[in-house]
């Protein structure tokens, strides 16, 4: 016991020493420097117009809630929709996934995806350079990669068994997160050099790195607060829950409960964090849920999309509410915003994914309103 008490002093004289010395002979580890946020407060509003009625498929047909859009090399369209299915199931827990393809003018093709166990209750789907198509699985802890002719080629995670029952998931704050599997996962991207990066968001709250052939290579990230203005704590998330990767490799995680995007290198190095904080009437009724007092002045990212067309790729992101689309700069800035919450044309309601094959043409999946819109920006024409 006198050891114990004897080393807490030995470091307390030798501290006078050490502020003689300067901050080079002893230094805590160094935090992560957060710059602050742009100013986007006079961002403008672009103007677009809306293709109604874009899709055509048969009227014995109905689109449920729609979580995912992705556009292909070709032009084709995958719709991520979970549809009515007759079942003798209970209603809570029923499984719900459809993949629908279209072609570039918006007509049916076709659907993939049939039957595949790692289906269940999707999340996001996303298309890589080659033309695959992933589909990631918040229901069944999977990641499925499928080839353009829709054949299932890679399973990452695993499908809770059916021997175990009802399948309870803990509490994101006590969650132990297990290398190579995943617990309720939200999105996919993908590097220069085909590593996989996953957002494995509802419960790990952690961005894993996996490499082409499928191998686990690391993650990083935990579950924490923001700070009251979303502009602390770097690496700790509440959901990330939708991601993307630009040119250089760099990670951009819509961090959904901390309001915020956060911004990693390849390797997980905190880079920067990114604000939707334009004004808004925070007196006006959401769309969905009640009217609440000291709204933020940071609203909550839900989905991104970053173009792959083009010298200068822009991000796009979404809001519930008020249910805004931004185009930003890499860097944050936002270049103006469209749209607000509602149901009717040029109105989202929970739009959950993004697909931007450029930046003047842009896809929504509308969840609530149980469809996709396609938007053209232009600086004349029908404007919303």
């Amino acid at each position: 016991m006198r050891r114990f008490y004897l080393l807490p002093a030995a470091l307390l004289l030798a501290s006078p020493l050490l502020y003689l010395l300067g901050e080079g002979a002893f230094s805590a580890p160094a935090r992560a420097q957060v710059p602050p946020p742009i100013d986007n407060r006079n961002a403008p509003r672009l103007p677009f117009e809306v293709v109604q009625d874009f899709l055509k498929y048969p009227p014995s047909m109905n689109l449920g809630e729609v979580l995912g859009v992705a556009v292909n090399s070709k032009g084709e369209i995958f719709i991520l929709n979970h549809p009515g299915s007759p079942t003798t199931g209970p209603l809570y827990g029923n499984a719900t996934t459809q993949i629908l393809v279209f072609d570039r003018n918006g007509m049916l093709v076709r659907e993939i995806g049939q039957n595949v166990y790692g289906l269940g209750y999707s999340h996001s789907v996303r298309i890589d350079r080659y033309d695959n198509v992933w589909v990631v699985d918040k229901g069944t802890n999977a990641v499925v990669k499928f080839n353009p002719a829709g054949y299932v080629t890679m399973n990452l995670g695993r499908r809770p068994e059916g021997y175990e029952g009802e399948y309870h998931r803990p509490e994101p704050e006590k969650a132990v997160a297990v290398d190579g599997l995943f617990n309720a996962p939200t999105d996919i991207g993908w590097d220069a050099d085909d590593n996989i990066y996953v957002s494995d968001g509802y419960i790990n709250s952690r961005i894993a790195k996996i490499d082409k052939n499928g191998n686990w290579i690391k993650s990083w990230g935990a579950y924490g607060e923001g700070g009251e203005h979303a502009n602390e704590n770097p690496g700790r998330f509440r959901n990330p829950h939708n991601m993307q990767i630009d040119r250089q490799g760099n990670v951009y995680a819509a961090d959904r409960g901390n309001r915020r995007i956060q911004v990693f290198d390849k390797e997980g190095n905190f880079r920067r964090f990114i604000h939707l904080n334009v004004p808004y009437d925070k007196k006006r009724q959401p769309v969905l849920g009640n009217l609440t007092p000291n709204r933020p002045d940071e609203t909550a990212p839900w989905t991104l999309c970053i173009t792959t067309n083009g010298p200068t790729q822009y991000l796009f992101a979404a809001d519930a509410e008020p249910g805004r689309i931004y185009k930003l700069t890499l860097d944050g800035k936002i270049l103006g915003w469209f749209g607000e919450s509602g149901r009717q044309w040029g109105q989202f309601n929970w739009p959950h994914g993004i697909a931007c094959p450029s930046e003047n043409e842009v896809y929504i999946a509308d969840l609530n309103n149980w469809r996709v819109q396609k938007l053209v920006m232009r600086a004349t024409g029908a404007t919303r």
